[in-house]
């Protein structure tokens, strides 16, 4: 199983088999959708009724589970008798759901009718996560993915047991979500991608219909509205917001660090006081990500008046900040995440430190462990190579507690694996870029520290192939890894 549950026994002789007459029961109306989801994927595959019921059942899902569980742990057992997952909230339940999943042959995943038998060895868990913030980014910027598209994508990060999924919705290259005060952001910003193909952009609905489905797998989707750097999208939309009031033209590269908002410009803020206003109405969660990095055309001692301006403007719709590590060289509000993007870097890690020392927490993304758009090895015809060669090993061979020297455990909130879509246009090759990579990641951000392990773990990933074989996943065949 990726990612490792905390403890795990086997119960010999205890094998559950999944009949033909099985039902799943879920014990209150919290769970019913969480039922439903199951019995859906498994009809497909089993071709059995699989009822769901408010009792008992072959299966059982239960939220009655002790608090110590916390938010996302959960308890599993399955024996001759069933399998029941018990949990004390129902997100504790769809990780416990996720774990099942992974516990029943892989062609449980397929999409069509199998043959069985559907069976699952006997055992005993309890698992519950190292850290609570454990992500993956899609840029939908340089190029933009559909509504169903991302869809696909929440699918295959819930199954690893993410809980956030962070959407780059503005760049040089594209707005991406709609601001009703600012039309023109995607309906001219909004309109191009890399290479000059057609853009688009999520309206309200399409937005608010990825934050339900994100929510219905246990995902938070964290907007981010790149700035003051990045912005060529906005500021070819809107003259007034340039400096000299000339609007540049459209922007189809991918060369970054050229574009900058007028810091001293009022409207640079009537225009943020807008934009982080919309986004954090269409946003439940309690976070708006305000980018901050590369703003290599903003003076510093612009950047230093810009960031904490544009802090205060996402705290005063109620959101927390969060940013690149960049933000961190000025001072940030109360209860920020600073995102670390760095490598091994005397700078970035200083930057780190200074965030640590104003008392925010950190979501490390190091770019050259957890970036999965860097090429897996010299021959791999997508992504890119500046953060060096990003190989399977790689993704996993580091210690989130370790990773930045003095940073106390404490200050780490989590992990995630941004994907930037420079060379990445269709979602064939947004799966092969992320898998098998992502369960890498995952796995560090949920896994305790004493279960991380290159030579068990490699293992365990060669088994995810014929899951991924069997859900369609266009995954990178590495060859460090004995697929079986």
């Amino acid at each position: 199983m990726i990612p490792q549950p905390s403890t795990q026994q086997t119960l010999p002789d205890q094998t559950f088999t999944l009949q033909s007459d099985a039902t799943i029961g879920a014990d209150s109306p919290a769970l019913q959708p969480i039922a439903e989801r199951l019995a859906a994927q498994l009809r497909r595959s089993t071709g059995f009724d699989l009822p769901v019921n408010d009792g008992p059942g072959s299966i059982t899902l239960a939220a009655n589970g002790p608090d110590t569980l916390g938010a996302e742990g959960y308890e599993l057992r399955a024996d001759a008798t069933g399998v029941t997952i018990t949990a004390a909230t129902a997100e504790g339940v769809f990780r416990g759901v996720t774990t099942l999943r992974q516990l029943l042959p892989a062609k449980a995943e397929a999409g069509s009718v199998q043959d069985g038998p559907w069976e699952v060895a006997g055992t005993t868990i309890t698992d519950s996560p190292r850290y609570g913030y454990r992500g993956l980014m899609l840029d939908v910027s340089r190029h933009f993915f559909t509504v169903d598209q991302v869809k696909r994508v929440i699918d295959l990060a819930s199954l690893y047991k993410l809980n956030r999924l962070h959407l780059h919705l503005s760049d040089d290259l594209g707005w991406r979500i709609q601001v009703d005060s600012w039309p023109r952001l995607t309906e001219y910003g909004g309109s191009l991608q890399v290479g000059g193909d057609k853009g688009g952009h999520y309206t309200k609905t399409d937005f608010a219909e990825l934050v339900q489905y994100a929510a219905e797998h246990y995902l938070t989707v964290v907007p981010e509205i790149d700035t003051p750097g990045h912005t060529n999208a906005a500021l070819a939309s809107y003259p007034d917001l340039n400096k000299d009031g000339v609007a540049p033209a459209l922007y189809t590269e991918t060369e970054v660090g050229f574009s900058s908002l007028t810091v001293a410009k009022d409207l640079t803020y009537e225009f943020l006081d807008d934009v982080f206003r919309e986004v954090a109405e269409q946003t439940p969660g309690d976070v708006v990500h305000l980018g901050g990095d590369e703003a290599h055309s903003t003076p510093h001692s612009d950047y230093l008046t810009f960031v904490p301006k544009a802090a205060e403007l996402v705290v005063k719709h109620g959101k927390r900040v969060m940013g690149w590590h960049e933000i961190a060289d000025g001072p940030l509000p109360a209860g920020t995440i600073v995102q670390y993007w760095g490598t091994e870097d005397e700078k970035a890690q200083a930057l780190a430190h200074k965030a640590v020392e104003q008392g925010a927490t950190l979501v490390l993304s190091p770019a050259n462990r957890s970036y999965l758009d860097m090429k897996y090895d010299a021959d791999t015809p997508l992504g890119l190579d500046w953060a060096g060669l990003v190989s399977v090993e790689t993704s996993y061979s580091w210690n989130p507690s370790t990773l930045v020297p003095g940073v106390p455990e404490s200050a780490i909130l989590g992990v995630e694996a941004p994907l930037w879509t420079e060379t990445l246009d269709d979602l064939d090759k947004v799966e092969f870029m992320v898998f098998p990579r992502l369960p890498s990641i995952a796995e560090l951000g949920w896994s305790p520290e004493s279960a991380l392990d290159w030579t068990t773990y490699k293992d365990r990933l060669a088994e995810q192939g014929s899951r991924w074989e069997a859900l369609g996943v266009n995954f990178y065949r590495a060859p460090e890894i004995d697929w079986r």
